[in-house]
């Protein structure tokens, strides 16, 4: 695996309150929410749970669910314990690689409206969907995707790590194919670039550092309303002796929404 991140506070919000992890083979974006830099403090506990399955030996999807799990059980004792907290929360999505049923499988996983996509083929696919209001809209036929990126209730998620009870994250497991490309993003990125400009991105770009900058530039001069944080992960073959310090894995934590 070879990786890229990038974050920026936008051109709006004074705070970053994003986090990103990159291991080896655990890759997440966290998006923090509730001002006052709270939303900072639940997103780091988020990506450091996370963080804590990314050499676990015998890793298993329900490992996943479990350290969310905790994640949101720590985030709830922190906001009890700081009253200034109270309120806070994150939204959650990454991959992590894994053996299941003897083979190697990738585990996508999200809570709330922060991204995976896969590019492949020169095509893009959401591997994701979005616990929030407009995605409800969009898919009972009352709005369009394009609509969803204006509407004035665009921000409100239906579901996100700091709730009680907690939130059940989604899932999905597919065996890795060499070559393809991995996108998560929280939703600073998706708000400001539709998905056209986002493939033309990964198309252009062969270095996953180079892309997750130039993503975070094009969303923050679009309008950069909101954090923006990307990881971009690239699932190369064993023989590709290409590799160079820009392109080697990162692994790193920064704040969320």
């Amino acid at each position: 695996m070879r990786s890229g991140t990038a974050s920026d506070a936008g051109r709006v919000r004074e705070l970053n309150e994003d986090s990103s992890l990159t291991m080896a083979t655990m890759f997440a974006v966290a998006d923090g929410m509730g001002g006052h830099a709270a939303g900072e403090v639940a997103s780091r506990l988020a990506v450091a749970r996370l963080g804590r399955l990314g050499d676990r030996p015998g890793l298993k999807p329900a490992d996943v669910r479990a350290e969310l799990a905790l994640a949101n059980e720590e985030i709830l004792a922190s906001a009890a314990a700081h009253p200034e907290r109270a309120g806070m929360g994150t939204t959650v999505a990454g991959l992590c690689l894994l053996r299941f049923a003897g083979s190697e499988h990738w585990v996508v996983f999200n809570i709330g409206d922060s991204r995976v996509y896969r590019f492949a083929e020169d095509s893009l696919s959401r591997m994701t969907v979005d616990h929030s209001e407009v995605e409800e809209l969009v898919a009972a036929g009352v709005i369009s995707a394009a609509e969803a990126r204006e509407h004035p209730r665009r921000n409100v998620v239906t579901r996100a790590l700091g709730m009680d009870p907690a939130p059940d994250a989604d899932l999905w497991m597919f065996p890795p194919t060499p070559g393809e490309r991995f996108l998560i993003c929280s939703d600073g990125l998706s708000t400001e670039l539709g998905d056209p400009e986002i493939a033309a991105v990964l198309w252009a770009e062969p270095v996953a550092q180079r892309a997750a900058r130039t993503l975070v530039r094009l969303a923050v001069e679009a309008g950069g309303r909101d954090n923006v944080t990307v990881v971009v992960v690239d699932h190369v073959a064993c023989d590709d002796d290409t590799a160079s310090e820009d392109t080697l894995p990162r692994s790193q934590a920064v704040e969320t929404r």
